[in-house]
């Protein structure tokens, strides 16, 4: 599915207005009726409940009033709170307006924070609050007012419903200057927009339902947008299919390269994760006096012992016995638990340029990279990165500060400039292809926040490789399986205290829902 800026969303409705002869009122009606949908989801039967509706003066206030007009004829009470005057509202607004004050719903119409008493008493007794304040337009910090009828919305306790985008969240970026509503469910229209899952987006939208609202087909799937949100229906189809005479010479091997005193776990952990994934074969490469530790640590795995200048110090001849490891591989990932040892780069620059075969760079292999991104034009097959943001600071010689707050572009520039598939780790990972593409993903929570659960991502990316999957899709596969495995394990167990090895052994079963979630 697509995910757009403001101004691109600006520009489909204008189009499905002019070129399709759709009103601009019928859009807003139907913008209503699919937020009345989610009203019912959250309150079931609606005759008798109470519900309270903060609205703006612009179109985003028009959805909210619209709404509140088929929840009053349905029995709901409702109590409007119109952050304007009435010769404020911009024309389909103050159209909705008119026709909700026929029917003598309640309206305050807050001039200040004289109406906030009645607007936290309102919040006490209703059985939901929405929030149709401002739209995807907003830019900013609120307005003093509004903040602090924000803040009291943030206070309660009721479920919030938000239309299109909460207040306080700027659609392109997700940026929060100040206050931002805090919405359990928001109904977006047309497509989603970037902000739902950039920066603070995620924290504030809740769970998002995306609603066309009768725009057509064609204008949505025409316009020249190169970012999309995965989904289940897209990423299932790049689910490697098993055959029944299959075995694990055809289920595919990958070489994974890492290790080092005192991290020999990313290792296993990332082979752990490439046979969870589906692959028939996994080798690991580390020291040889590692080797040892490494073997039991995943007896399902094979070890190709390297040689040591001195116990944990590899010697670059070992380059050799990584040429014959990736002949016989698939796919090869470096850098899990290898350390910052001085012939990490070196070691990392061979094997770039030896090895044809996809490649995945994490960890240990990143800050390696840092120190001469210059290797990467001398790779010889497909290069994936799979930074978190503190990597990405290091590989781009940026403040932490300054990627968290560009992530998406940032991940842009970088994966045409370096010609690689850049895979942004943290909140909605995004991935990017050279050719500007991106995907943001909606999987996965702060269960995932733990070590070594990077380390799984890489393996469970290697695996799909492995078998077959083009980069790109494996990229993409990957990373909505992994945030689906932290999700199935925060339904059983809560936010927190997942092993990564835990996530890896959930792998399987997240690759099953997504058959299932895509088949309904």
């Amino acid at each position: 599915m697509k995910v757009v800026t403001s101004a691109e969303m600006v520009r489909i409705e204008r189009e499905a207005i002019n070129e399709y002869g759709i009103p601009s009122l019928l859009l807003m009606e139907n913008a209503a009726l699919a937020v009345l949908d989610a009203a019912k989801g959250i309150l079931g039967e609606l005759k008798g409940k109470r519900v309270v509706i903060l609205a703006g003066k612009g179109n985003n206030g028009g959805d909210g009033l619209a709404l509140g007009r088929h929840l009053a004829n349905r029995g709901v009470e409702i109590k409007v709170f119109l952050c304007g005057h009435s010769d404020e509202l911009k024309a389909d607004c103050l159209t909705n307006f008119q026709l909700l004050r026929g029917l003598g719903a309640t309206v305050f119409q807050v001039t200040g924070e004289t109406e906030l008493r009645a607007f936290k008493l309102a919040l006490l007794t209703c059985d939901l609050a929405v929030d149709a304040l401002y739209g995807t337009g907003f830019r900013g910090a609120l307005p003093p007012v509004q903040e602090s009828y924000v803040r009291a919305l943030n206070e309660s306790v009721k479920p919030v419903l938000a239309i299109d985008i909460p207040s306080g969240l700027e659609a392109d970026t997700g940026r929060v200057y100040k206050e931002a509503v805090l919405a359990d469910v928001t109904v977006t229209f047309g497509l989603p927009k970037l902000g739902h899952f950039l920066g603070m987006g995620p924290e504030c939208v809740g769970q998002i339902k995306v609603d066309k609202i009768s725009i057509p087909e064609s204008i949505l799937n025409d316009q020249k947008v190169n970012t999309h949100v995965l989904t289940a229906e897209q990423v299932v189809e790049y689910i490697p299919l098993r055959m029944a005479s299959g075995h694990k010479g055809t289920h595919g091997r990958c070489l994974l390269v890492g290790g080092s005193p005192g991290m020999t776990g990313a290792l296993a952990l990332a082979a752990r994760a490439a046979l969870r994934s589906g692959a028939g074969l996994a080798q690991m490469a580390t020291g040889a006096s590692l080797a040892p530790l490494v073997d039991s640590l995943l007896p399902e795995a094979t070890t190709l012992a390297l040689n040591e200048i001195k116990p944990g110090m590899l010697d670059p001849r070992a380059l050799e016995q990584l040429r014959e490891g990736i002949s016989r591989a698939k796919a090869v990932s470096f850098g899990p638990g290898m350390g910052q040892r001085v012939e990490v780069a070196e070691i990392l620059t061979g094997v770039i340029e030896r090895c044809p075969k996809p490649l995945v760079i994490d960890a240990d292999g990143l800050n390696a990279l840092a120190l001469d991104l210059k290797m990467l034009a001398r790779a010889q097959g497909p290069v994936i990165l799979t930074p978190h943001p503190g990597e990405m600071a290091r590989l781009t010689g940026l403040k932490l500060e300054e990627v968290l707050n560009n992530r998406l572009d940032l991940a842009l520039e970088k994966a045409v400039e370096w010609k690689v598939i850049l895979v942004l780790k943290g909140p909605s990972t995004i991935v990017v292809a050279p050719d500007g593409r991106a995907f943001l993903n909606p999987t996965g929570n702060p269960i995932l926040g733990s070590g070594g659960t990077g380390d799984v991502l890489t393996g469970c990316i290697t695996g799909l490789l492995a078998q077959g999957v083009p980069p790109l899709e494996a990229a993409c596969l990957g990373v909505y399986a992994h945030g689906l495995a932290g999700d199935i394990l925060a339904e059983g167990m809560g936010p927190r205290g997942a092993l990564a090895g835990e996530v890896a052994d959930t792998l399987p079963k997240a690759l099953g829902k997504i058959q299932q979630e895509a088949a309904q």
